[in-house]
């Protein structure tokens, strides 16, 4: 499994999945804040199953972005 989401993207996905599962285990939201485990489980291990489907990279290699 190839990291395809790249630094600041990475960041931002955990911290509104965090966010997100966050207010849903205080109640604030309802049941759909759960799903922000979702993204942030992919920040946290770099890789979006949907973007290797897509071919989508956001990783930074040597030469640039892909």
């Amino acid at each position: 499994m190839k990291s395809n989401i790249g630094g600041i993207e990475r960041i931002i996905r955990a911290a509104a999945g965090l966010v997100l599962a966050a207010l849903a285990a205080t109640g604030t939201v309802g049941w759909w804040g759960w799903l922000g485990v979702i993204p942030l489980v992919t920040g946290l291990i770099g890789w979006c199953p949907p973007y290797a489907l897509l071919g989508i990279n956001t990783c930074r290699t040597k030469d640039g972005p892909t």
